[in-house]
C-alpha cells in the first residue's frame, strides 16, 4: 500500500508518499481501506520528532480515518467486511489501509458522507472526554473555548450548545469569529484586539465561566484561572504557546478551582473504547439530528500531505483539513 512516510524529522517537505507493507491485523482489530483521514495539530509535532507514536502503534501519521472494513480479526463480532466506518487511531491514517482495535471503530453517522466522517472521531472523542466526561459541563453552565475556529473548537461549540451550555470563544480574526457565531457561539472574542479575561468578566457579571478548554498552555494559564467562576474547571489539551509556567496556589484556593490535562492518543485501549462508546451513544444522535455538523475547510489528495501541513501551520484554516488516498 501507499503511505506518507517521514523521511527525517523536519519541516513539511519531509513528508513523502512511498510504497510500504500492508498492516497485519490482530485478533481484536479490523482492517480499514481508508477513504479519508484528517489532520490534527499533533501530526505536525510528530513530523518534527516531538510527539512519537505510542508503543506498538503504527509509525505513520494520522489519528482518525473513515473507510470500508476490508478484514476483521477472529475475535471481532460487531464489524463485518464491507461496513462503512470511521475510527479513532493511535496512528496510521495517512495510508491506504490501517489496522485499528475494534473498540475504536464507529459507524458513519446518518446524514454524513463517508469521506466527511473522517473529520469526526478525534474531535468528538477529545471534546467529549475532556469537557463532558472529566470537566462535567452541565446544562446552563458556561464554556470558554480557545481557538474556536479550529477543528476542536468548531466541534466543541456545537456539542456544548446542543447540551444546553452558553459558549464563549476566542479566535484571531473577524472571519473566524463570524464562523464561530454561525455555529452557535454566544460570545466571540478577538484575542488580538481584546483582553479575554475582561470580556469574560463583563459578560458573566464578574463571575467567570465554569469550564475552559485550552490548547495554548503557559501564556494563558494565569489568565484562564482569572477567567473561571467558583468551582471552575480548566482543561488543558495542548501547549501551543509554551509548556512551562509558574503557579500561585492561592489563586486556586480562593475559587476552589480544578486544573486538568490529558491527551487522547496515549490512553489505554480500554479507556479509548469507553470514550468511543459514549460518543456513539450521546454525540452521534446529535450529528444524526443535524445539530452538530462536520466543518471542513479543504480536501487534498494524500500525496499533498506537505501542503496540508503547511496550511495547518499557517493557521489560516477554519475547521478540519482532509486527505484522501
Amino acid at each position: 500500500m501507499k503511505a506518507i512516510v517521514i523521511s527525517e524529522p523536519g519541516e513539511a517537505e519531509v513528508l513523502q508518499l512511498q510504497e510500504v507493507e500492508d498492516p497485519i491485523i490482530k485478533d481484536d482489530e479490523v482492517l480499514i481501506k481508508v477513504e479519508a483521514t484528517a489532520l490534527n495539530r499533533a501530526d505536525t509535532l510528530q513530523r518534527k520528532g516531538l510527539y512519537p507514536p505510542p508503543k506498538g502503534a503504527s509509525p505513520f501519521l494520522g489519528l482518525e480515518c473513515s473507510g470500508i472494513v476490508e478484514a476483521v480479526g477472529k475475535n471481532v463480532s460487531r464489524w463485518k467486511i464491507g461496513n462503512q466506518v470511521c475510527a479513532l487511531l493511535a496512528g496510521g491514517g495517512y495510508a491506504e489501509k490501517v489496522a485499528v482495535p475494534a473498540g475504536q471503530v464507529l459507524p458513519i453517522p446518518p446524514g454524513v458522507s463517508l469521506k466527511d466522517a473522517a473529520s469526526l472521531p478525534e474531535v468528538a472523542c477529545t471534546v467529549w472526554s475532556t469537557v463532558f466526561m472529566t470537566s462535567r459541563l452541565l446544562r446552563g453552565e458556561t464554556l470558554l473555548v480557545h481557538g474556536g475556529s479550529s477543528g476542536i473548537g468548531t466541534f466543541a461549540i456545537q456539542i456544548a450548545k446542543y447540551q444546553g451550555a452558553r459558549v464563549f470563544v476566542t479566535a484571531g480574526s473577524e472571519e473566524k469569529l463570524a464562523v464561530c457565531k454561525d455555529l452557535g457561539a454566544d460570545v466571540c472574542i478577538n484575542y488580538k484586539t481584546e483582553d479575554f479575561v475582561a470580556r469574560v468578566k463583563e459578560e458573566t457579571d464578574g463571575k467567570g465561566v465554569d469550564v475552559i478548554l485550552d490548547s495554548i498552555g503557559a501564556p494563558y494559564f494565569q489568565r484562564n484561572l482569572e477567567s473561571l467562576n467558583l468551582d471552575g474547571r480548566l482543561f488543558i489539551i495542548g501547549t501551543m504557546g509554551g509548556a512551562v509556567t509558574q503557579l500561585d496556589f492561592r489563586s486556586l484556593f480562593a475559587k476552589r478551582l480544578t486544573v486538568q490535562a490529558a491527551g487522547l492518543r496515549n490512553r489505554s485501549l480500554e479507556n479509548k473504547a469507553v470514550i468511543v462508546s459514549e460518543v456513539e451513544k450521546i454525540v452521534w444522535p446529535a450529528i444524526a439530528a443535524g445539530k452538530v455538523k462536520p466543518v471542513i475547510f479543504k480536501y487534498l489528495p494524500l500525496s499533498a500531505a506537505a501542503e496540508a501541513h503547511k496550511l495547518m501551520e499557517s493557521s489560516k484554516h477554519i475547521g478540519k483539513i482532509l486527505l484522501a488516498p
